[in-house]
């Protein structure tokens, strides 16, 4: 990080938040850990303080393997326009993923907003809006077509 003294920008703090998150999955941080530690991140001023938040924590390293996929997700049996629909099993986790961290920063907020007695300025927005608009995007306009492939079966090429 640079010096610890300079001002972070939001960028920062979303970039430790996602870290914070990934290190509450690997099951290094509680959940009260991780609220109280995501709380700092969003009000920290500089560099210094991000990085006092994940000073005790080992560095991401981004060439872990990433678990794969069973070769039949639990859906199996979901041919036709509602699998088409999920967008498989990916986005289906994604949406998860998306709904499990939506809740947890409007928790944040809301306890931060109740401890200050008033509501404090709407920052979970820029966390769920812009991930919610591309999942929601991508929903839409049916990626994970592949993966119905996977789950339906080759009898699906046989009826297009």
């Amino acid at each position: 990080m640079p010096e610890p003294h300079l001002r972070a920008a939001d960028s920062d703090r979303a970039a430790v938040a996602e870290a914070l998150g990934e290190h509450m999955s690997a099951g290094r941080l509680t959940v009260a850990e991780f609220d109280e530690r995501l709380g700092r991140a969003y009000a920290a001023k500089t560099y210094g303080e991000l990085d006092e938040l994940t000073s005790d924590l080992p560095p991401l390293s981004r060439s872990t393997p990433v678990p794969v996929a069973p070769a039949q997700p639990a859906h199996v049996g979901a041919c036709g326009p509602a699998s088409h629909w999920a967008g498989g099993w990916e986005l289906n986790h994604a949406w998860r993923a998306w709904l499990t961290t939506s809740l947890i920063v409007l928790t944040v907020w809301g306890v931060t907003s109740l401890a200050n007695w008033q509501f404090i300025y709407f920052w979970p927005v820029w966390v769920i809006g812009p991930w919610g608009a591309v999942l929601l995007a991508q929903t839409l306009t049916g990626r994970g077509d592949d993966d119905d492939d996977r789950t339906c079966g080759p009898h699906r090429h046989l009826s297009a």
